[in-house]
């Protein structure tokens, strides 16, 4: 996600076994067309290429039409999700938070369409939100570093001040603490969730302050974080997917946020039952979209027993871990 990105480059079509040109309508059992509109380039290892990925898998699954637009930046918000519902796509997603004011006027005028925010901050009518339950995966993550840094000092880098960067933050935080009171947690905000040199500098940043883990979640800029790990020989999570398969030196864990699997679930739903106007919100229970990942081959097994305790706690209820 990302607040200015460059502008749009196209607009393409994933998917189309069959062009309709019936009334749009977004009830359960009518034909789906799906648009999704995303801020950042579909190669960008991260938020937007997991969006894009999503599309396709859900046009194959569910045989529906499919398209997306990536580079949206927040000027032409309104004028690309409004394109989309004008051409009867029933139901248009707005791939990140920083749609949600956009979708809000475009949704008051095209009220046949489904509108969907990821990360959004509330629904109504036909305004659908969906989001994960960052602090839960956050909380583990923290506490596993807690129980396995040398120094006591791990680093957050994150771009910019969202409810979900926030909600990761504090959970990161409180597992953190749980396991080792005494240490320290550095947070950095870069401004940029692209920008590679950023992501390299705030964590060569932390690293020289002791950090001895770092938790990287922006979108590419994310690649230079990993390479400062790599370089200066200290460990790292991840985020969205299982990053020790591309990361094996470094990688200790990954709080997997499948966003390919939300979007799926949603689509899936939408043309079985049809969705609402409320929040449709994933976490540890629905663990084919909100998980950990691969533990890292040298951490020991009584702390991994460890952790798998608490996800089996926050499942049962009797551990939660608040949002802010």
């Amino acid at each position: 996600m990302k607040i200015t990105r460059r502008r749009l480059l196209g607009t393409a079509v994933l998917a189309a076994p069959a062009l309709l040109l019936a009334r749009n309508s977004f009830a359960a059992g009518a034909t789906l067309k799906a648009a999704i509109v995303m801020p950042g380039p579909i190669t960008d290892h991260g938020w937007s290429q997991s969006g894009y990925e999503a599309m396709k898998v859900a046009g194959e699954k569910l045989g529906i039409e499919t398209a997306y637009s990536e580079k949206v930046a927040q000027p032409d918000h309104v004028e690309i999700l409004s394109d989309y519902a004008r051409r009867g796509f029933t139901h248009v997603i707005g791939h990140g938070g920083e749609f949600q004011d956009a979708i809000d006027r475009v949704a008051a005028r095209f009220t046949e369409t489904r509108f969907i925010v990821t990360n959004g901050l509330h629904a109504k009518d036909n305004v659908s939100t969906a989001d994960f339950y960052f602090s839960q995966p956050a909380y583990l993550l923290g506490f596993l570093g807690g129980r396995i840094s040398k120094t006591g000092k791990v680093g957050l880098i994150q771009a910019q001040k969202f409810k979900f960067t926030n909600d990761t933050l504090a959970g990161f935080e409180a597992g953190f603490k749980a396991a080792r009171p005494d240490g320290e947690v550095f947070a950095t905000w870069t401004g940029d969730w692209d920008d590679v040199a950023k992501g390299k500098e705030a964590a060569l940043n932390q690293i020289s302050q002791g950090a001895d883990i770092i938790w990287p979640t922006m979108d590419s800029a994310t690649q230079g974080s990993l390479q400062a790990v790599r370089e200066k020989r200290v460990k790292a999570f991840g985020l969205y997917y299982d990053a020790i398969t591309k990361w094996p030196d470094i990688m200790l864990q990954s709080s997997i946020l499948d966003v390919k699997a939300l979007i799926v679930s949603l689509l899936t739903m939408a043309k079985t039952e049809g969705l609402t106007g409320k929040n449709y919100k994933y976490d540890v229970n629905q663990a084919d979209v909100v998980r950990l990942g691969t533990f890292g081959p040298d951490i020991a097994p009584s702390v991994v027993a460890e952790v798998e305790t608490l996800v089996s706690k926050i499942k049962s209820g009797e551990l939660v871990i608040e949002p802010v």
